[in-house]
Formats: structure tokens, sequence, C-alpha cells
């Protein structure tokens, strides 16, 4: 036989012979399979990314910056000013203060906190610091002397809204600095939330007037650079080193090593675990076309006497297992993105069912303690923080889906080239 026109013709043929009984079915739970392995996986990776990529941009755009600079001379502070506006891949250059405090609220609340001092104007020279503090109440406004702004869960610990007065207790900076003072004291103008718990929980804002009066005279001024494109850090870290040489700069990356790789370790391992799913599918395949090859032995035998080679007629039942696979992943990649798209109502109906299941069982132990028995509020946390879907990874996903299926039918075809076509005409 020559041309492979007749490849796809006889694998169409078989796939019309084998709409009913055994085959059918294993061929459906495979593609069925294949269909929610792909769903499931751009779904829970399109969620943990958008979990980590909200605790990545707050961290990147309040805490850390892009780049940090620090041991910078004075006299060479404004050179290194006009340096960055005149670097196209800087976006934004910002020199603040920071130390560690203990501080007291409401009621003698205490609680550890960070406070970093930075120039009135930051929210207008800094898009992503702006972008990312969001206003939870009063103002975010440290233009006014001795003012400060909270992050939402330190506020919460320290019993004070906007209005009170907290005392920076404890106060790390210079010799020139007392350690504990009961005069430290800064009036709260706002209250703020990022996407990330930690800095809610451990930051504070002041101006860098504020800063200066309360840190002490040596206390270490650094700069946060902020960049266009984050990718860029290597490059510019050399920049400033070439033009600066005495001082030090590290990037984002190496600031948050730690963190960062812990993200990337958790995010492989549930890959690892949700790709088993194609394990377990694979496995169905080749089971499936194992028996197909037995049961088109007749079928097999009589195209390689005609002349087809056993390497082409292996290729018909690769060719099935394509289309097992493509069956499978498509409409996977549609249900998951539009799982991901809707993910704020999937959320709001397990809360929901969450909180029936809850008061049905306890309605049943017991009913007293039934109207106790309230909806999770973490629920609405993760329906407010939006997935991010990355096109490669989608199309990742569904390569690894067709794939599977491919190299399980690969492997149950080749007992085609063990078969020896006399013996079964023979039988036959």
């Amino acid at each position: 036989m020559k041309g492979n026109g007749w490849i796809l013709f006889v694998s169409r043929r078989f796939s019309r012979v084998d709409r009913h009984g055994r085959s059918a079915v294993t061929t459906f739970l495979a593609s069925l399979g294949i269909c929610f392995g792909v769903m499931t996986l751009i779904t829970v990776l399109s969620v943990m990314n958008g979990f980590q990529m909200s605790f990545i941009d707050s961290i990147m755009e309040v805490s850390s910056y892009h780049v940090r600079v620090s041991g910078l001379l004075e006299s060479d502070e404004t050179r290194f000013l006009d340096f960055c506006k005149k670097n196209p891949e800087i976006a934004s250059a910002t020199p603040f203060f920071e130390a560690q405090s203990l501080v007291v609220g409401r009621l003698e609340k205490q609680s550890a906190a960070i406070v970093r001092a930075l120039p009135k104007d930051v929210f207008e020279n800094d898009a992503g610091f702006a972008r990312e503090m969001r206003l939870w109440s009063g103002k975010l406004d440290i233009s006014a002397p001795n003012s400060v702004i909270l992050g939402e869960n330190l506020a919460r610990r320290l019993g004070v809204r906007v209005g009170s007065t907290v005392n920076l207790f404890a106060l790390s900076g210079g010799a020139d600095v007392d350690l504990i003072s009961s005069e430290r004291l800064l009036t709260v103008s706002g209250i703020f939330r990022t996407g990330y718990a930690d800095i809610n929980a451990a930051y504070s804002f002041v101006s860098i007037e504020t800063g200066e009066n309360y840190f002490g005279s040596s206390s270490e001024r650094i700069w946060g650079i902020k960049l266009p494109n984050t990718e860029d850090d290597k490059k510019v870290v050399s920049q400033i080193l070439a033009a600066f040489p005495h001082c030090k700069a590290e990037s984002w990356k190496h600031f948050n090593r730690s963190f960062f790789g812990a993200l990337r370790v958790e995010k492989n391992m549930l890959m690892i675990l949700v790709f088993l799913i194609f394990v377990v599918v694979a496995v169905n395949i080749f089971s499936g076309m194992r028996r197909m090859v037995f049961e088109k032995r007749e079928e097999i035998s009589v195209l390689s006497a005609f002349g087809g080679t056993r390497s082409r007629i292996q290729t018909i039942f690769v060719a099935q297992g394509f289309l097992v696979g493509s069956i499978g992943a498509i409409p996977g990649v549609a249900l998951g993105l539009l799982l991901c798209v809707r993910m704020q109502d999937v959320f709001r109906i397990i809360q929901k069912v969450a909180y029936g299941a809850q008061l049905f069982s306890v309605s049943l132990v017991n009913p007293s303690a039934a109207i106790l028995v309230s909806e999770n509020p973490m629920f609405s946390v993760y329906a407010s923080i939006p997935p991010r879907v990355f096109p490669q990874e989608v199309l990742l996903v569904a390569i690894f889906g067709i794939f599977s299926s491919l190299i399980a039918s690969y492997a149950a075809s080749r007992g085609i080239l063990n078969m020896r076509v006399a013996e079964v005409m023979r039988d036959e």
C-alpha cells in the first residue's frame, strides 16, 4: 500500500465500528478522564497563580521593591537620582528609612511592627505602591506631621482605628535614639490592606520627616527601585554597581529567594500530584488499546496481506490515541478556562454548600448549637482573588494530556510487531 491516506481512512472506520460495546466505553472513559484532568490542572494552576501572584505583587511593590540599593554616600545621592531618571529601564526610585518597633495601641495592646519612612509624594511617584496599597479606612496620607498608616491586621491587634493614637514604645535605631520611650506618639490617618497578610499584620508607614525625628541620624537610607520589566533586575543591578561601585544593590530574586523558592516547590509538587491523573488515564488507554489490537487481529492480518507495513498499521492505533486525547483535551481546556472566569461564583457555591452541610450535621447532633453556625469568611477572601491564566501553562497541560494518550497507544500497539500474520490467517 502506497501513501498514508488509507491510515486515516481505516482509523475512522475502526472508530465508527467501535461506537458500541466494551471498547466504546473504554474510549469514552479515557477521553472523559483526560477532559477532567486537563480541566482540573488548568483550574488549580490558575487559582494558585492568582494567590501566589497576589503575594508576589504585594511583596515586590510594597515591601521589597524590584531592586534595593544601600550604602550610597550622601554626596552621590543627587547623581544617583539623576542616573535613575535618565535610565529607561528604571520606572521610579524611592528613598526610605526602616526600623523595627514594639507599637502600643488602645488599652495597652501591643504588637511588633516594621515602621518605614517614605516620601510624602510616594503615592504619586510610585504607581505600583499606590496600586497594591488598597484603602481600608481613612485616607492613605502621611503628609501630616506624626501621622501613620497601619496595616489592617496590625490595626486590629492594636485595637485602633482612624484618629487613634499609637506609641512607638520600643524602637530600633542609632545610638542617639532611646530604645524605650512613651513620647513617640503617632496619629492613625489611614488603614490599608494588601494581597499579602504578613504585610497587613506587620507594616506601618510614616513620612521621611517623621522618620528622621524618631529613627536617629545614623539610620541608613535605602533606595527602592521599581522596573517596568522585573526580569531586567540583573541588568539594572550591573549598571548601578558599574556607576556606583561602593554601594550595595540587591535584586528582588535574591532578597526574597527563600519565600519564592518555597512557592516554587509548592507549585511543582501540586503539578506532580495532579499529573498523576494523566498517569491513571494513560493506563486505562493502554488497557483499552491492547484489547482493541487483540480484537482487530483479523483486520490487521488482512491489511498486512495487502502490503501494509507493521509500522504503518501501528500508526492507525496511534492516530486513534491522538483522537482520544484531543476529544478529551479540547473540552477540558474550555471547561478549565470557564471555571477560571467564574471562580468567584464557584467559591460562593462552595461556601453555601459547606455552610449547609455543617448546619445540617450540627442540627442533627446538637440542635441548640445550630444558631452558632456561620458561613466561613475565608471563602469570600478566596473569591476576591482572581485566578491568573498563563497561556503557556494552558498549552503545556493540553499537550501533556494528548501526549499521554499517544504514548499509551504507542506502547499498547507494539504488540502488532510481534504478531505473525500467517498464524492469524490460518487460525481464523
